[in-house]
């Protein structure tokens, strides 16, 4: 067993998200096409002696040591294990927060990694599926490492899609940080006097064209954020001005990602915007699954 190991923890943009309605039990049915991209946060656990789980963040403030999905992910692994030995995670946050990238729940994911491995992958992986799931719905995607997959139900239930081919993406996140909670309840509100979702057939070869891709994207959190955030809407039509093949907002925002031809498109786009509507990142979606642990 190594004592100590690293992992990447990285970002998901959603090629299309639909919510589908809000379940007997409060969350709410989606189906989504999650797709992982280059930008990653990073991950450090040292095995200590003692007992429990301790972390310190760089890079972000993310909130009460307690309330991290990281550490909390860590000590399902170490309390599954007997506890018989202390961790310590080091996480360097380089995804946007409360952006729609989904790095908090990846840095969970990569947190079950990297506390099963200090303990010599003790836990089977079917069983850190259920612990990925039980930390939040789109967990279990990012500890999948699958570049590319479907989801339905929460998020939770995937089928596993082989990459599209890869492409050049920027990332344009405004300096408005949304709730995922938040964000379901103005869906929810704008809902009240629609009717049913209508029936759709999806087709998995057209999954693997970004022509067909851009046909069928789209997010059903866009039209209640771009109404109550206009900087939203202004980085969305901004970067859409830039002909990308595909262009969302991704999760429930507030980032907007576009998805280029070649990387001098990217580049070109990215002299356009410049920093007027906020931070933006250039990466690639990938070629397989996302890289495995590494000890160190």
């Amino acid at each position: 067993m190594s004592s100590s190991v690293t992992v990447p923890a990285l970002a998901k943009i959603n090629l299309f998200l639909r919510v589908l309605g809000r379940e007997s039990d409060g969350y709410h049915g989606i189906e989504t096409l999650f797709c992982l991209v280059g930008l990653a946060d990073e991950l450090q656990a040292e095995r200590r002696e003692g007992r429990g789980v301790t972390i310190e963040v760089e890079g972000a403030e993310v909130g009460p040591p307690e309330q991290n999905l990281a550490l909390r992910a860590a000590t399902m692994v170490l309390e599954a294990t007997s506890n018989r030995f202390a961790a310590h995670l080091r996480l360097i946050k380089r995804i946007p927060v409360r952006a729609g990238l989904g790095g908090g729940s990846s840095d969970a994911a990569a947190a079950l990694h990297a506390a099963n491995h200090l303990t010599g992958n003790a836990v089977p992986r079917h069983e850190l599926l259920q612990f990925a799931a039980r930390l939040g719905s789109d967990v279990p995607f990012f500890l999948t490492g699958a570049p590319l997959a479907l989801a339905w139900g929460r998020g939770e239930r995937l089928l596993r899609i082989p990459a599209l081919p890869v492409a050049p993406v920027l990332l344009l996140t405004p300096p408005v940080p949304i709730g995922t909670a938040e964000a379901y309840g103005w869906v929810d509100a704008a809902r009240q006097s629609a009717g049913r979702r209508g029936a759709v057939a999806l087709d998995l070869d057209a999954l693997s064209r970004w022509g067909d891709i851009g046909r069928m994207a789209g997010n059903d959190f866009e039209s209640p954020v771009f109404g109550r955030h206009p900087a939203v809407r202004a980085a969305f039509e901004a970067l859409v001005a830039t002909h990308p093949l595909v262009c969302r907002m991704s999760g429930s925002g507030s980032t907007i990602f576009a998805v280029y031809r070649s990387a001098r498109d990217r580049e070109d786009a990215r002299m356009m915007l410049g920093r007027r509507h906020g931070v933006v990142t250039a990466a690639e979606t990938l070629p397989g699954s996302a890289p495995g642990t590494e000890a160190t």
